[in-house]
């Protein structure tokens, strides 16, 4: 019997991401980089401290957080490691070790951080 292979899972997350990053990426830019800047259409208030903090102290705030940040690192890391190839660097065990090991430290770095500040 063959040992399982990881890639249906690594593929799952490089999808979701892909789909989050194309549903809701733009968005995310435009607000947060354009609209609240410029002042169009939203108050520049919106973005405050507080209104931040209370966000991320919701349950529904940290999951939204945490599956932005987390499946955007996914989305990138199998994108990384498909360009090293493309570059001419084998495809070696140790480059999938470094290229999703980032994501995965990421992903636990942006949980934990969720986490600490609270409900």
């Amino acid at each position: 019997m063959s040992a399982r292979s990881k890639q249906p899972i690594v593929w799952l997350l490089f999808g979701a991401g892909g789909m989050l990053s194309a549903l809701i990426g733009w968005m995310l830019v435009f607000i947060t980089g354009i609209a609240i800047p410029a002042g169009l259409f939203l108050s520049p208030d919106l973005f405050s401290y507080d209104h931040v903090l209370a966000f991320h102290r919701h349950w529904a705030g940290k999951a939204f957080a945490f599956a932005v940040i987390s499946l955007f690192l996914w989305h990138g890391a199998l994108r990384i490691y498909h360009s090293l190839h493309d570059l001419g660097i084998k495809s070696h065990t140790l480059n999938g070790w470094a290229v999703f090991g980032i994501a995965a430290l990421g992903s636990a770095a942006a949980g934990y951080a969720l986490l600490a500040i609270g409900f």
